[in-house]
């Protein structure tokens, strides 16, 4: 199978550079995603809500691609403030308490002040 990549249609992918995602053969790498409702260009200011539209971001780049939250081997999560890991705690057992995936936890500035979480998967088919 060849390289894929898979868009959002976020005008940003063309103009930085980058894909939502990338498949290669059983592999799917999905960029750094945040919370922001792609549809309205909107955002909570609740990091909780943030992680679960960045979970269903995730999603619908990864079911683009043929994928599933299920196939989810490791997760990086970046949080700007240490303190808002815990909140996200719930979120994260909602989408990944069944996988388990391999996680990191990062904590470090974002591009923008609104976003308080930005999580990056990878993926192999079952």
């Amino acid at each position: 199978m060849t390289r894929r990549q898979i868009s959002s249609g976020s005008k940003f992918e063309a103009e930085i550079g980058y894909s939502r995602a990338i498949v290669d053969g059983d592999w799917i790498w999905v960029s750094g995603t945040t919370g922001f409702n792609y549809e309205t260009m909107t955002i909570s200011e609740d990091v909780a809500e943030q992680a679960d539209q960045t979970f269903r971001n995730i999603q619908a780049a990864m079911e683009k691609a043929g994928f599933s939250l299920a196939d989810v081997v490791s997760t990086t999560y970046i949080f700007p403030r240490a303190e808002d890991f815990e909140p996200c705690w719930p979120v994260f057992r909602k989408y990944f308490s069944e996988i388990r995936p391999a996680s990191t936890a990062i904590i470090a500035s974002l591009i923008d002040p609104r976003m308080k979480i930005e999580i990056q998967v990878t993926g192999k088919k079952r």
